[in-house]
């Protein structure tokens, strides 16, 4: 098999594993409505950092390479991509519930793969390839189409359900857009970086940004729970801090989360960065929607609507239209 289209399996592949495990951080704060939508993300990046210290050790060689400058850029990564990201997507699906901004995430991989194309100096462009318009449009038209049709059997089920409080779910869907842009703007940072360094390991680099993230975890933590300690009043006692009323689910679902969707997760997306283009890769995010729908129904426990399935069908034509229409590979490592 050619070296480039070896790349574009291998990269797809990597960026479905991300996706299913990203789908992951979307159940968290369905099973655990009644935690602060803080306490979900420092406890899961403080599961994070702490699984990625014993990683660290293991990949101290390869940590070593690191300047202080890489230190510093995985800094600003997990802040904006870990940290801001999960904070505005986790009180998101608390106001509005799971579907409503798993809908509005659904729109990264139009997001990520436009402002990927527009973006960029000719020594990037030159790098990274650029996806010819002409190509994109038709892999955008059917993931936007897709989008279209979930939003809509989503918001008949809303309908139904009846008792919509609309500032809540506006509150819901303003937070769910700056989950978006918190996240158009990670991967394709973070795409630069591992494409500038083509020669550091993808592994190093997701336990680097693991290690970045325990201490801000760690000072989140301290000061939600001072918070929470001296917002008490005898009209509303304190939240049951460090871990809730159900300290085992919490604890098995950070675990869980900082593990797959926040390490090895990151690690697949990694791999995937420098096998892809970055206007490819953005619209492979699309799995990510996919899962968290699937995870969303499951919890549910109810079929998807004809009209949902016909949106993850032309979803998928999205991505398979996407994959057969790339021609901008860049060089495989």
């Amino acid at each position: 098999m050619p070296a480039h289209k070896r790349a574009l399996l291998t990269g797809t592949l990597y960026a479905l594993a991300a996706g299913l495990m990203w789908g992951l951080v979307f159940v968290a704060p369905t099973l655990l409505a009644d935690y602060p939508a803080a306490l979900l993300v420092v406890g899961r990046y403080l599961a994070f950092g702490l699984i990625a210290l014993p990683l660290a050790w293991l990949g101290r060689q390869r940590l070593a390479e690191l300047t202080r400058a890489d230190w510093l850029e995985a800094l600003k990564l997990s802040a904006v991509g870990n940290l801001l990201y999960y904070l505005c997507l986790a009180a998101a699906i608390q106001r509005a519930g799971g579907p409503l901004p798993t809908m509005i995430i659904g729109t990264l991989p139009v997001v990520i793969a436009v402002a990927s194309n527009l973006r960029g100096s000719a020594a990037v462009r030159a790098r990274d390839g650029r996806v010819p318009w002409r190509r994109m449009l038709p892999s955008l038209l059917l993931i936007v189409g897709g989008i279209a049709c979930v939003n809509q059997a989503e918001l008949q089920h809303l309908q139904l359900a009846g008792d919509v409080d609309v500032a809540r779910y506006a509150w819901g869907a303003l937070l769910a857009v700056g989950a978006v842009l918190c996240w158009t703007w990670y991967p394709i940072r973070n795409a630069d970086w591992l494409r500038a360094h083509a020669d550091r390991s993808p592994t190093a680099w997701a336990t680097a940004q693991g290690l970045v993230t325990l201490p801000m975890a760690l000072l989140g933590y301290a000061l939600l729970w001072a918070w929470t300690a001296a917002s008490a009043s005898p009209s509303q006692p304190a939240f049951d801090m460090p871990l809730g009323p159900q300290p085992g689910l919490f604890l098995g679902l950070m675990l869980a989360i900082g593990l797959f969707a926040s390490w090895l997760g990151t690690l697949c997306w990694n791999e995937a960065s420098q096998r892809l283009p970055p206007a490819l890769a953005g619209q492979l995010i699309v799995f990510e929607t996919l899962a968290a729908l699937s995870y969303a129904f499951m919890l549910r426990a109810q079929l998807p609507q004809a009209l949902t399935l016909l949106g993850v069908a032309l979803l998928m034509a999205g991505v398979l239209t996407a994959l057969r229409g790339s021609r901008a590979m860049p060089n495989a490592p």
